[in-house]
């Protein structure tokens, strides 16, 4: 299971202040618009509720929508047509035909797939030329770049094992996306049956350690991801506490 903090990003547009120089004199009591006060309670009333549960759960919902739409790359003006669409599809009145345009979503998708994740490995790379230079850290062939944080006592593990650990993962910019920790229970799993970076990558650990696996997307969830918790081309950071061999 995937845990993702979610992140809205709102915009608000303030009011410019005149150039300088300006000879445009602010409103006035005698000069100032009737309507002014009007349009500013209208943007009050604008902005969302959320002072019941059941708004916070609807508010919720649209965050997983936009989660959801996340592989799509969406501007600020395509939200804009997303919210567009919402409004008229609950008037009943869609400016387009689902059946038309729906078969398209799929060559959409996989275009701006491709754009994200190309996005991605640019960010990366600084992250992953500085995590290389880090004391203690090794960079191996495959890319990974693995650092003890702890190192452990006991045995290391074989591929063909399967392990039991706590591990916390996150984006390169900190975003949570899996944590065994707040679940309160450790992951068991074959090291075969996971991401190649941990299949190499706790080999290299002792039980009873703890290490640091910076992911490259290569070794990873490649271009594809895993959306919406884990963008296409990402970097990924496991920070690793090996408990137990073979998992009993």
């Amino acid at each position: 299971m995937f845990l993702l903090t979610a992140v809205v990003m709102g915009q608000s547009t303030a009011p410019q202040a005149p150039p300088a120089g300006s000879t445009t004199a602010a409103p006035n009591a005698k000069t100032a618009p009737k309507s002014a006060p009007k349009s500013a309670a209208a943007a009050t009333a604008a902005a969302p509720v959320l002072s019941t549960d059941e708004q916070k759960t609807v508010y919720a919902l649209g965050l997983q929508m936009y989660r959801s739409l996340a592989q799509f790359d969406l501007s600020p003006a395509e939200v804009e047509l997303i919210k567009r669409a919402l409004g008229d599809a609950a008037a009943g009145k869609p400016a387009v035909d689902v059946k038309e345009w729906g078969p398209k979503f799929q060559a959409l998708e996989q275009t701006r797939a491709a754009r994200v994740a190309e996005k991605q490995k640019v960010v990366s790379n600084a992250y992953l030329a500085k995590a290389a230079t880090e004391p203690g850290a090794i960079k191996t062939e495959s890319g990974l770049i693995y650092k003890d944080i702890q190192p452990g006592t006991g045995a290391s593990p074989n591929a063909s094992d399967s392990v039991k650990v706590n591990y916390r993962g996150t984006l390169i910019d900190g975003t949570e996306f899996d944590s065994s920790y707040k679940r309160n229970e450790p992951a068991q799993f074959p090291l075969s049956g996971v991401i190649r970076c941990w299949t190499e990558g706790v080999q290299k650990m002792k039980v009873g350690g703890k290490a640091r696996l910076v992911c490259p997307s290569d070794i990873a969830y490649g271009d594809k991801g895993h959306p919406p918790v884990i963008p296409g081309g990402a970097t990924l950071i496991f920070e690793i506490e090996l408990l137990e061999i073979g998992g009993h």
